[in-house]
């Protein structure tokens, strides 16, 4: 039989890992709703938390939402002509089949953002990070401030469009 001085701190360290296992499953909840509904009704957002915010089949032109947390939020389908992006947390972002003609997200980083079948014509990359992003069916053969660095670990398909002299590996 085991001193109950030893079990005491087990069983404190079983509670806190259970405890730490069931708040990492619970779904993360979007940081700011009252800034997310103040975009949502046509206002730019420079700068605001916009964490998981749903902008689907939205049409948000010419908003600004430099330097804004847009992490995992859903731009699918949506209208986003010359919204300034630049510096911003776009990571994991869908923005399936959205229209970004000239947006801005010059320093953003998009890491492992999907840009399936987006019009990003005009559309500005200079220094964004642009690792895992899925550009399958993009039509970006005009946008600007894109180098093969950033592309290296980015990936396509054949019906992706690029400007001259650059690729993508094909996607898996």
């Amino acid at each position: 039989m085991k001193p109950l001085a030893l079990n005491a701190p087990r069983s404190a360290l079983s509670v806190l890992a259970a405890a730490a296992i069931a708040l990492g499953a619970l779904p993360a909840a979007a940081q700011n709703a009252g800034q997310i509904a103040h975009a949502r009704a046509g206002a730019s957002c420079p700068r605001c938390n916009l964490f998981q915010a749903d902008f689907g089949s939205q049409e948000m032109k010419g908003r600004n939402f430099a330097g804004a947390r847009l992490r995992q939020a859903d731009l699918s389908a949506s209208v986003m002509n010359r919204t300034n992006f630049g510096g911003g947390d776009l990571r994991d972002v869908n923005a399936y089949g959205g229209v970004f003609t000239g947006a801005n997200f010059a320093g953003a980083n998009l890491t492992n953002a999907t840009f399936v079948g987006a019009y990003l014509q005009g559309a500005n990359f200079r220094g964004a990070t642009l690792d895992g992003v899925n550009f399958s069916g993009a039509e970006m053969d005009h946008a600007v401030g894109l180098t093969q660095g950033q592309l290296r670990n980015a990936c396509g398909d054949e019906a992706t469009t690029l400007p001259r002299g650059l690729r993508l590996r094909r996607c898996d």
